[in-house]
């Protein structure tokens, strides 16, 4: 008898489906979805949306959704000003990330992200190079070079990776974050997530830059503070929200508690 191929099952959010039948989400993408169409719903209860708003099952929500969400976050989440203490004490934790000047000397190995690539299989190609490279890291042969010239997906790997001098404004800011701020030399202890792919990073040099006063970067902590509230707030009502919701097919931290701040 011929095999039978199982289709995977649908996951449904209060019954409203969040992919396709027979379509399979990386658990990233699923959880993104999910949340987002608990937000949906949460909008349409709170008669920011109107009822009819239609799902759709390719993650995309229409423009009256997304301006509805963002009301509906305005109303739900109460964000408290940062006080002096707090950014002072902020500022003393992450003084090297708010210095000026710093750029660092770097090489990646680029594992390309394109439409259609299977991120996990993808993941599971470049986790044996990393190692590999970081193994061989400060030894005699330069293993990363000749990495970098077989595996890597951009130009720089014919130069063995090399991608000279940056400054944080020469970054995706999901790459600067791993590179700047920093003390660290060397090979990166972990794949380096971007926009572009999986990176396998080493910092050859450090230029650390000019530290700036409290006083010139007050402003810039003050942001960085709300927007770690922000995060902290909207986590806290999706798990309100997950816990009050019939979900299939998809795990999302719960809550049966009230949102706290």
């Amino acid at each position: 008898m011929p095999a039978t191929t199982l289709v995977p099952p649908v996951a449904r959010i209060n019954g409203v489906a969040l992919h396709a039948s027979g379509e399979t989400l990386p658990p990233e993408e699923l959880r993104q979805r999910a949340c987002t169409e608990l937000l949906r719903q949460a909008a349409q209860q709170a008669r920011l949306l109107d009822a009819n708003d239609a799902p759709c099952a390719d993650g995309v929500i229409s423009e009256a959704a997304a301006s509805a969400i963002d009301a509906l976050l305005e109303q739900v989440l109460v964000l408290p000003e940062p006080s002096e203490d707090a950014c002072r004490r902020h500022y003393a934790a992450h003084e090297s990330a708010y210095r000026t000047g710093e750029r660092v000397r770097v090489r990646h190995i680029l594992f390309a992200v394109t439409p259609g690539v299977d991120v996990a299989a993808l993941r599971k190609h470049a986790e044996p190079i990393f190692l590999d490279v970081r193994c061989h890291d400060g030894q005699a042969s330069d293993v990363f070079v000749e990495a970098a010239r077989k595996w890597s997906n951009c130009p720089s790997g014919e130069h063995g990776g090399e991608l000279g001098w940056l400054s944080s404004t020469d970054c995706a800011p999901e790459f600067a974050r791993e590179l700047f701020g920093h003390a660290e030399v060397g090979v990166l202890p972990r794949l380096v997530h971007s926009r572009f792919g999986l990176h396998v990073v080493e910092v050859l040099e450090r230029e650390p830059g000019m530290p700036q006063s409290f006083d010139s970067v007050r402003g810039a902590v003050a942001m960085s503070l709300r927007q770690q509230s922000y995060v902290t707030a909207v986590r806290q009502y999706l798990r309100l929200l997950a816990g009050q919701a019939v979900m299939e097919g998809v795990d999302l931290e719960a809550a049966d508690t009230p949102l706290v701040q």
